[in-house]
Order: C-alpha cells, then sequence, then structure tokens
C-alpha cells in the first residue's frame, strides 16, 4: 500500500542512494524540500546542476576546481611547489587545508589501491602524479 504520493516516494528514493542516508533520514530530507519555497527548491536543484556541469579535475593536481583551469592552490604563487603531499580524495585536501599548517601542493589520486575492490594503479591517477615528479620541481 502506498502512503505517500509517487513524486515524494521517487523523491525520498533519490535521496536514500545518497551515501549515509537510510530510508527516514530521506523521507525527512523530501518532506523538508515539500516545506520550502519554490524559489528555495529551485536554487537548490540548480546549486545540484552547477556542481555537477561546472566541477572538474584540475589539470595539474586532480583536485576539483571550477572551470577547466588549474585549481586555486596550483594558482597561488605563495605555494611551495617543491613539497607535494599525495592524498586519497579530495576531502584529505580539505582536512589538510583547515589546519593552516601545510603550504605546499597537492596531488590527488581518487581513491587507494584495492585488489579486493578490484581498484588497481591504472584506476588511479598515479600516472599523472609521476609525471609531476619526474619534472624535478618536486623534491
Amino acid at each position: 500500500m502506498e502512503y505517500f504520493p509517487p513524486a515524494l516516494e521517487r523523491l525520498t528514493e533519490q535521496f536514500a542512494r545518497l551515501p549515509g542516508i537510510g530510508h527516514k533520514s530521506a523521507q525527512r530530507l523530501a518532506f523538508f524540500i515539500l516545506s520550502q519555497s519554490t524559489e528555495e527548491v529551485q536554487a537548490f536543484s540548480q546549486a545540484l546542476l552547477d556542481a555537477k556541469q561546472l566541477i572538474s579535475l584540475c589539470p595539474v593536481c586532480q583536485n576539483l576546481t571550477e572551470g577547466e583551469g588549474p585549481c586555486s592552490i596550483c594558482s597561488s604563487t605563495k605555494r611551495d611547489r617543491s613539497v607535494l603531499c599525495v592524498v586519497a580524495s579530495p576531502k584529505d585536501v580539505v582536512a589538510i587545508e583547515r589546519a593552516r599548517e601545510y603550504e605546499g601542493l597537492y596531488h590527488v589520486l581518487h581513491g587507494v589501491i584495492s585488489p579486493m575492490n578490484h581498484v588497481g594503479p591504472d584506476d588511479l591517477h598515479i600516472k599523472e602524479l609521476l609525471a609531476r615528479v619526474s619534472t624535478g620541481e618536486v623534491k
């Protein structure tokens, strides 16, 4: 028996696809969206579309950036270009940057080698890392 209209069920199902969101939380989010004004929902949906369309990988470090050029970290003249911190994900960059202690550059692999999950070196951005290191700029 359906308790809610099909559109609400579909919205709940979409929220439930998000990591860490169970059915009850998804339902709560769906009801919250319904309680918002049309303008607020349009702004939310536009932010989702913009993020998906505008965010890409930095051609230098593979971190997230808006547009096709280097990210703000790679573009900064204040960074120590001889030091490179290799991280698994963009979330790691955020965590390190919050400490405000590290002043070097990053390289984001977008995962870790995991044979059990069929993730090997070719599935990560290791070739780009090797190319960066081979220039001799990184100590």
